[in-house]
């Protein structure tokens, strides 16, 4: 069984059930022994957490031989009414994207949004503000 690192005084913008919905999200047949060391959770506790979420909708569970699959159900809910009417599809998305596409679509979108600033042959706000 795998150990969790030493713990302090810290949290995470994520629970439990945050972490381990993203990494089985990241890797559908990962085993409760992959996930514990990744979320910086015991087995037993990864476990429980994926029996909470199978029970609440987020993830159905299918057997393959011995090994365990799972899906993740984007629409499935927020469960704090600060969130409420929200899924958790985008999120999920946004967490578990590449890199090196969250970066390249973040450069995409600056430099799109510099170009509707200001188009090419038109002078600037400040410069017709000046005249």
């Amino acid at each position: 069984m795998s150990e969790p690192r030493e713990r302090g005084p810290r949290w995470t913008l994520l629970s439990g059930h945050g972490h381990v919905l993203v990494e089985i999200t990241r890797n559908p047949g990962a085993r409760i022994r992959d996930i514990a060391p990744v979320v910086d959770l015991t087995e037993r506790t990864v476990q429980a957490i994926v029996s909470d979420l199978v029970a609440a909708g987020y993830l159905t569970r299918t057997r393959v031989g011995r090994r365990n699959y799972y899906t993740v159900n984007p629409d499935s809910p927020f469960r704090h009414t600060a969130q409420d009417g929200r899924s958790v599809g985008p999120l999920l998305q946004l967490l578990t994207a590449t890199s090196a596409a969250v970066d390249g679509s973040s450069r995409a979108q600056a430099a799109d949004s510099d170009a509707a600033a200001v188009e090419p042959g038109s002078s600037s706000a400040d410069d017709q503000a000046m005249r």
